[in-house]
């Protein structure tokens, strides 16, 4: 079964994600609410947070390096890489405040 987000992404939809965790403070908090555009790895720059999977897990974290073979490289906020991936689905435009 796919994610459901993938899925409203790939259908060109905007989409609101809460992801938890803390690997991406200070930029995100847990569950910090974000608006996803659709995107392709193609469309993403070092420095952009996007909605992603890499070795089968998704993840909304930065994209630390581009490369035309590999895709872009992705990791949290604290230092830590996940992998290389082309499977990018969504680019986070706008960062909600906490309610």
């Amino acid at each position: 079964m796919m994610n459901w987000k993938i899925q409203k992404l790939l259908n060109g939809e905007t989409i609101i994600s809460k992801e938890p965790g803390n690997s991406m403070l200070p930029i995100l908090k847990s569950k910090q609410a974000v608006v996803l555009v659709p995107a392709d790895w193609m469309d993403c720059e070092p420095g952009d947070i996007v909605f992603c999977k890499v070795r089968g897990a998704c993840f909304t974290h930065l994209v630390k390096a581009k490369n035309i073979k590999r895709g872009v490289l992705i990791g949290n906020n604290k230092g830590h890489l996940n992998g290389w991936t082309k499977n990018v689905y969504g680019k986070v435009v706008e960062i909600l405040p906490l309610s």
